[in-house]
């Protein structure tokens, strides 16, 4: 499988000309000579989209340690594994009244959720085989317009410069999540397409940062490329958080363009968290082996892995979310150049 990827990678690493192939809208809103062919065509990634769904309690597919990108809405959350993702990069998903495509980008490390609706209309996305800065770009089967996972909008096509709507997905290993939220729906291998489900398809790349396949332009060299963080994201600035800054599980409490933030990590639980400080909690600090409670205040309000305050004096409130999701250094490098990085 290894031998199969690279034979197409190297035979098929061509830069589109400006127009795009023939039949595409000629209008770009990035740089038509930095999109790149990934050499397996449109759909040739194929998305999920009647996803199948098995309780915690029958995962037997999952080791404690593999990561896995969650859904909260309401009383309903879902996780889906990073080892069905790397094989099918987006999955079209419904959670009660939230519409979902769960985007996930192997190369750039990133799981970013997309809200649906669009111009008032629930579209379907697939994968286009297209890469911009080495970025997944979907494109949806209602219009066939393309799109950039991290750019959060359309890029070609008739909604051309359509801005997406984030929906707060929360990444973190299976141990951590099964813990977290033990009444979870979890995607199952039963995809409907034969897949080797476990085997990571791109060999070192994940821990080999000069393993970079497809041009990053710029390349942000003031971190290791591959260095897992989470970025958050403000009108004007944008910061970066290291895992490592949370080798002891800790809370940093941080403001951006004005807004207070609580920031929550734990390495060994491989997540970062970021929300909004909207209910004025002072003194938080994290809370250890109490899932799905990761945290609390100085006056006794429990917050939990989603950001919900379930004890204490505002018990049944909420932490706002922030745009931010965790990726590889080099994507928010390439996407929001001069990205801060937290110290």
């Amino acid at each position: 499988m290894r031998k199969v990827f690279w034979l197409i990678i190297t035979t098929t690493l061509l830069v589109w000309s400006c127009g795009g192939p023939e039949g595409r809208p000629t209008e770009w809103a990035i740089p038509a000579n930095q999109v790149f062919d990934g050499g397996v065509g449109q759909d040739g990634i194929a998305s999920i989209n009647q996803p199948n769904f098995s309780s915690v309690d029958e995962v037997d597919f999952l080791s404690d340690s593999e990561l896995v990108v969650g859904v909260v809405n309401g009383n309903i959350a879902k996780a889906y594994p990073h080892v069905i993702l790397d094989w099918h990069e987006i999955v079209n998903d419904d959670l009660d009244d939230l519409s979902v495509a769960v985007t996930y980008c192997p190369l750039t490390g990133t799981a970013v959720g997309w809200d649906r609706v669009v111009n008032g209309q629930n579209v379907e996305f697939g994968v286009s085989g297209k890469l911009f800065n080495t970025n997944l770009m979907p494109f949806d089967r209602q219009t066939d317009s393309y799109w950039t996972q991290l750019g959060l909008n359309c890029v070609n096509g008739e909604l051309i410069n359509t801005e997406i709507n984030l929906v707060p997905v929360i990444e973190t290993t299976w141990g951590t999540w099964k813990s977290a939220f033990p009444d979870s729906e979890v995607l199952n291998t039963d995809t409907g397409f034969a897949r080797t489900y476990g085997v990571y398809p791109y060999g070192d790349y994940r821990t080999n940062n000069a393993n970079i396949i497809f041009p990053v332009n710029p390349l942000d060299q003031r971190l290791p490329s591959k260095d897992r963080v989470l970025g958050v994201l403000g009108d004007t600035t944008n910061r970066a958080y290291t895992i490592d800054l949370f080798q002891e599980d800790l809370v940093i409490q941080d403001q951006l363009e004005g807004t207070d933030l609580i920031v929550i990590g734990s390495e060994s639980s491989n997540f970062i968290v970021a929300y909004e400080n909207n209910l004025g909690l002072t003194e938080v600090t994290s809370v250890e082996n109490s899932l799905p409670i990761v945290a609390q205040s100085q006056d006794g309000n429990m917050i939990t892995l989603d950001g919900r305050i379930i004890e204490g004096p505002l018990s049944g409130q909420s932490l706002l979310p922030t745009k931010s999701w965790i990726g590889y250094w080099m994507s928010f490098g390439a996407f929001y150049p001069g990205i801060e990085i937290y110290q």
